[in-house]
């Protein structure tokens, strides 16, 4: 097939995490031709892109740009949605999922995969707070009554968080490591700079098993004590866990978090939720990501190919 004759899957949020992975990986299959949505074509990621293969568009996502959306999406033969953490009110995700997936549609394009997560809020009867989740569900039910081929994928935990926003911090000759969840509570996690991308692959590359299912994407099932304990085995570097996991504990860690009380209240929410009803629920085949992709990283294989020793660091959104 030369290249002009591969299907064209657009990306959105291409420089993101989860898109620069998507992004990247179609590219270098040589199965499909990418065009990158961005804000900025000239940031390094975007270049990044270019020099890979991909078309970058710049793809406005505030209001007034329908028009544009649409353009941005014309000739697609497939499209990756995704909507970055908003401002926890307002549905600002649902409402901007919503534009997207219009304007996918408007546009002609053939199969939608949305990055989705579970509706706490339906779920947990209003008593959790978790709209980063609820939007998103949302987002998929309303894609799920259009006139086009969709599949959803669902990230786990994000090993990354733990680099970007739950950094660790060193007292006398210990690494201390605030994580978000009690110390023996396996939860899934997942690197989703590597993880997506393979996922998205497979779920394009097989639309006939993929129709109207959601998959999810998990690394490894793991516990804070077993995070810490194999950072202390791969780095060397002595560690000790500490709970972030109430509102107290994150903001004695965090204080900086304080500024912001509706994210604070999401974070509780999204903690909790995960620990009282299990973060893809109870009945998801958690290992269907892992055998499509038996690559996928454990936090270990994480630690060893990023190299990361508990400093500070940002991935982009």
């Amino acid at each position: 097939m030369s290249e002009n004759q591969r299907p064209l899957i657009a990306v959105v949020g291409a420089t993101s995490k989860q898109g620069r992975s998507v992004a990247t990986t179609l590219l270098e299959s040589n199965q499909y031709r990418v065009r990158a949505l961005t804000r900025n074509r000239d940031s390094a990621g975007a270049r990044a892109l270019a020099d890979l293969g991909a078309e970058i568009v710049v793809a406005p996502l505030g209001l007034g740009h329908q028009k544009d959306l649409v353009s941005a999406f014309q000739n697609a033969d497939g499209a990756y949605l995704m909507t970055p953490q908003l401002e926890p009110q307002d549905n600002a995700e649902f409402v901007l999922g919503k534009k997207l997936a219009d304007a996918a549609v408007e546009a002609g394009v053939g199969h939608i995969v949305f990055s989705t997560l579970n509706n706490v809020d339906k779920i947990t009867g209003g008593r959790k707070y978790a709209p980063h989740f609820t939007d998103k569900a949302l987002v998929a039910d309303y894609i799920r009554t259009l006139p086009v081929t969709y599949s959803f994928v669902s990230l786990a935990f994000f090993y990354t968080n733990l680099l970007e926003y739950y950094v660790p911090q060193m007292k006398g000759d210990t690494l201390l490591m605030p994580i978000y969840l009690p110390e023996d509570f396996r939860a899934p996690f997942v690197d989703p700079t590597t993880a997506t991308g393979p996922a998205v692959l497979a779920v394009l590359s097989d639309p006939d098993t993929f129709r109207g299912k959601t998959l999810p994407i998990v690394g490894e099932m793991i516990s804070p004590r077993e995070i810490v304990d194999t950072f202390q085995t791969v780095t060397g570097i002595k560690a000790e866990y500490r709970s972030a996991y109430s509102r107290e504990e994150l903001l004695h860690y965090f204080p900086g978090f304080a500024a912001n009380d509706l994210l604070v209240q999401e974070l509780i929410g999204m903690v909790e939720y995960a620990v009282e009803y299990g973060y893809f629920g109870w009945e998801q085949d958690l290992d269907w990501s892992r055998r499509l992709n038996p690559d996928t990283l454990t936090w270990e294989k994480f630690l060893k190919s990023s190299g990361w020793r508990g400093a500070k660091h940002q991935f982009g959104l």
